[in-house]
């Protein structure tokens, strides 16, 4: 199945061009058709001097003039059709890679977002999507008009005289093998530019995003010499690549300027000596066919280049189309008609490749309406249960089954469409907060809900004193409120999308006492509502139905608040460590 979907994703780039495939035809015709009309020029030349200025014909002058004028206005309507044809039809072809490539993305799993940094893949999105833009249009119309012209004027001026020919042959010929060489060369550099440029876009990325962390520990010098580390290589590997071209590029220059020297030298020879029957007009004509064969050898070098640099683009871009999720819809699901909310782990483990078991032999059941609480140290596996849950990874040991069916059976629609995450990472975006916190749903969830679900996690109060309260646009990843504010909008977000399972992960630090009494207050008053309550406070577990401590990675206890008090273990050390001895004997 693997081998199949890189296959599938690899041919992606033709698959759209054949959706266009008689635009381009369109294209390639109006190609032919200029080259074609340019091929004429010369052979008028040919006329006007042998017959007009040597032969003495006047009366032919203003039909040549007219042909001259004709072929002019038709050479500009058909450039218009081609470039016109092949600029729309690059655009509509890379709209649908880059939407194709997001989607992609969007559908890897999490552990591909654990190896691969924002700014690598944002640079595959960004520009190396614009490097087969430009290979899609313009490079590749000149490419084509090269080629086309290249091989027309070398039939034409065999027509005329293959003796003469030699020398422009020679020289294509010549410039053909430089061009396989200068390629050979890009390829390594270009590649080497692509994976330099992700590394810089990531450090900009990082540095911005982290601007406020890196004034409060006056750390600018040393991000900018980390940045400078890093644009400075970017600097060498352009400069590398600006050697290679320069190494090549003068051979180019340097034929294309003596072809057409090379070409009237030999005419002349053969016009004074009488020789194949060369005219001045046949010694005209291939001086104009030599200056059109000037530019595509020019250009070679260029177009090399350019088209290097797109395939090295695209050789990223496979890299990350070589990535499939494993994580997937089963082919025949099991649809629930609705979700009540139980959930059930069943000896449930998971460990990342390489690493230690992060969770071993977990196993409890919430019944729908319930609430579960979980405690533990950092890094005894708190949000791994989440994770699991929602299927950003899958088990590695047991089952996890929701309303008694495994939830690899479901879709993942269904699975994660009915469950309200609260993270411990808060994401806002930089929009208004109605719309953050009805996140996508914009027309499912009334201004009412939006307004019910802020009061019941205590953001009303805040929210109501802005001066264009709901509408008051926030900063990107809600610059400009507090974290407790933040975290209050990101609960009301969970809130007002009442699903039948709500999972809060550490989502009450930033608040004060008084606040996530409230907030808790009202949860408890969601009877229909699954909840599962990830936190190091006592204070936000106290009152669920059932407690488990975390401990490595395993449940150490398990049992209610005060159940958990009277064993002594780990939730009563971190109730005395959190309230103190006399207010534990006080509740015992």
């Amino acid at each position: 199945m693997k081998g199949n979907e890189v296959k599938r994703n690899k041919f992606q780039l033709f698959k759209h061009i054949r959706h266009h495939f008689w635009q381009y035809a369109i294209a390639l015709v109006a190609i032919i058709a200029v080259v074609t009309i340019s091929m004429f020029v010369p052979e008028i030349t040919r006329h006007v001097v042998d017959d007009v200025i040597v032969g003495g014909r006047t009366d032919l002058l203003i039909k040549l003039l007219g042909a001259y004028l004709l072929l002019g206005c038709l050479k500009a309507v058909f450039q218009y059709i081609k470039e016109y044809n092949f600029d729309s039809v690059s655009s509509k072809v890379v709209v649908n890679l880059r939407r194709d490539l997001f989607r992609h993305i969007q559908s890897l799993d999490t552990s591909y977002f654990d190896k691969n940094n924002t700014g690598e893949i944002m640079a595959r999105l960004k520009e190396d999507i614009d490097k087969v833009w430009e290979a899609l249009s313009f490079i590749s119309m000149l490419l084509i008009e090269v080629f086309l012209y290249t091989i027309f004027i070398i039939i034409c001026m065999i027509r005329l005289n293959g003796y003469m020919a030699i020398i422009p042959i020679c020289a294509i010929v010549f410039c053909g093998w430089m061009a396989i060489k200068m390629d050979k060369k890009l390829d390594k550099v270009f590649g080497d530019i692509s994976e330099e440029n992700a590394v810089l876009n990531t450090t900009c990325e990082e540095n911005i995003a982290g601007v406020r962390t890196v004034k409060a520990f006056a750390k600018e010098k040393f991000e900018l010499l980390k940045f400078k580390k890093h644009n400075d290589r970017y600097k060498e590997l352009n400069v590398d690549l600006s050697r290679v071209f320069v190494k090549y590029y003068p051979f180019f220059s340097f034929v294309s300027g003596v072809v057409p020297l090379f070409v009237l030298v030999l005419g002349g020879i053969f016009y004074v000596n009488k020789m194949f029957g060369i005219t001045l007009g046949v010694i005209s004509a291939y001086i104009v066919y030599s200056n059109n064969i000037v530019w595509p050898m020019e250009m070679l070098g260029w177009l090399t280049n350019s088209f290097s640099e797109a395939v090295a683009s695209v050789k990223k871009l496979n890299k990350i189309y070589d990535e499939v999720s494993t994580i997937n819809d089963p082919e025949e699901p099991v649809i629930l008609d609705k979700v009540k909310g139980t959930v059930t782990f069943d000896g449930v483990g998971f460990h990342k490749e390489d690493m230690h078991d992060i969770l071993k032999d977990i196993s409890f059941e919430v019944p729908a309406g319930k609430t579960l609480g979980i405690m533990g140290a950092s890094g005894a596996g708190k949000t791994s249960i989440v994770s699991l849950l929602t299927r950003l990874y899958d088990v590695t040991e047991g089952e996890i089954r929701l309303d008694g069916v495994p939830i690899k059976q479901l879709t993942l629609k269904q699975l994660r469409g009915n469950i309200s995450l609260v993270t411990q990472d808060i994401f806002l975006f930089s929009d208004t907060i109605s719309e953050n916190i009805k996140m996508g749903r914009r027309h499912s969830i009334s201004d009412m809900t939006v307004r019910t679900s802020s009061r019941n996690a205590g953001a009303s109060e805040f929210i109501d004193k802005m001066e264009k309260g709901y509408e008051t646009v926030i900063g990107e990843r809600g610059v400009g409120l507090s974290g407790g504010q933040k975290q209050r909008i990101s609960i009301a977000r969970a809130l007002a999308k009442e699903l039948p399972i709500l999972i809060m992960d550490d989502s009450t630090s930033a608040l004060d006492m008084e606040t996530e009494r409230d907030i808790q207050k009202r949860l408890k008053e969601l009877t229909d509502m699954t909840k599962i309550i990830i936190a190091h406070r006592i204070s936000s577990v106290k009152d669920a139905d059932e407690i488990i401590v975390l401990d490595e990675g395993r449940i150490a206890e398990h049992g209610t608040h005060d159940e958990l008090l009277r064993k002594k273990g780990l939730y009563y050390e971190t109730y005395v460590s959190q309230y103190g001895e006399p207010v534990l004997k006080e509740v015992i």
